[in-house]
């Protein structure tokens, strides 16, 4: 089982659930501990969160076991990891791979693979804890938890606007002006299960958009998200008149260079609180980004420092 210790800094004793709390357990999890078999110490001996810690002291807690999920096929199928720790897993998706399962693709996702390498490596547990999604078609950087607690933190993060991801995108058109942040709330569109549009009753949704350059027919972006709406970028790019080359859903599928949507999570920064260092990963551009970025006479060049 998976555990950890903190000793008890300060001058002052503390109730052992402020420390807890102080290290990211959220009350929220707390409750999953308490009641599902996990174990808090004090000195090694189990005590209830209410126990006053005196300074020097270790705090220590031990997870629940997690019960495996049999609805998530095993897949050992290759997977293309560009960070990994006891706590952590970060993989680049490649475009036409869904995220998780669903009833269209059952067996062999992102979602699969993870628990494929879980197992192999004999991890403590085999649960696909995924933090961060891609639409299928869009390549790049997804970020997974190990274990239920790493989720929650990384939970916290995204909520907090800490956690951070880049995309590079090509964009129909010449985007103007070169730095923009679009503001609109996001919702479904009418008589679609899939597609999003802007809305005013939708939810809030912020994107910043800057062109790194652009030709007399497309501009290469670098794209932050601020909020994690489904569709999110493409839905923005269609709204200011500029969807994203090779885009089905929300512009059209002309382009020859490219068969889905031109986007992709090219970097992914996260809190290690384990650790105490920001960890930042970035994922490859692909084949098909590269080639429409080299025809559309754009350069990628200060992509990565975007």
């Amino acid at each position: 089982m998976t555990s950890f210790a903190w000793r008890v800094e300060g001058s002052s004793p503390m109730h052992v659930r402020t420390v807890l709390m102080d290290h990211g357990v959220t009350r929220t999890f707390l409750k999953q501990v308490k009641f599902h078999g996990g174990v808090v110490t004090l000195d090694g001996v189990e005590v209830r969160v209410i126990a006053m810690a005196q300074p020097g002291q270790v705090v220590g807690l031990q997870l629940p076991p997690e019960p495996a999920n049999d609805h998530v096929s095993t897949s050992f199928a290759p997977l293309e990891i560009l960070y990994e720790d006891p706590h952590f897993l970060v993989v680049n998706k490649p475009a036409g791979m869904a995220s998780v399962p669903s009833h269209l693709y059952a067996d062999d996702t992102l979602a699969n693979r993870v628990k494929g390498h879980l197992t192999t490596i004999a991890a403590p547990s085999t649960v696909t804890h995924i933090v961060t999604r891609l639409d299928r078609e869009t390549s790049g950087a997804v970020l997974f938890a190990k274990h239920h607690f790493a989720h929650s933190i990384l939970d916290k993060q995204l909520k907090l606007g800490q956690l951070d991801k880049r995309y590079v995108a090509v964009a129909a058109g010449r985007v103007t002006p070169r730095l923009q942040t679009v503001d609109a709330p996001i919702g479904r569109a009418p008589d679609s299960f899939i597609k999003r549009m802007v809305r005013p009753d939708g939810r809030q949704a912020q994107t910043t958009l800057r062109v790194v350059t652009q030709s007399k027919t497309a501009s290469l972006l670098a794209v932050k998200l601020h909020t994690g709406r489904t569709h999110q970028i493409r839905v923005h790019c269609e709204a200011i008149g500029h969807p994203l080359l090779g885009d089905w859903l929300y512009g059209t599928q002309t382009n020859p260079w490219i068969h889905r949507q031109a986007l992709h999570c090219a970097r992914l920064s996260f809190y290690q609180p384990f650790q105490q260092r920001w960890v930042t990963c970035y994922a490859p551009l692909p084949a098909d980004m590269a080639t429409v970025i080299a025809h559309e006479g754009l350069s990628s060049l200060g992509m990565k420092q975007s």
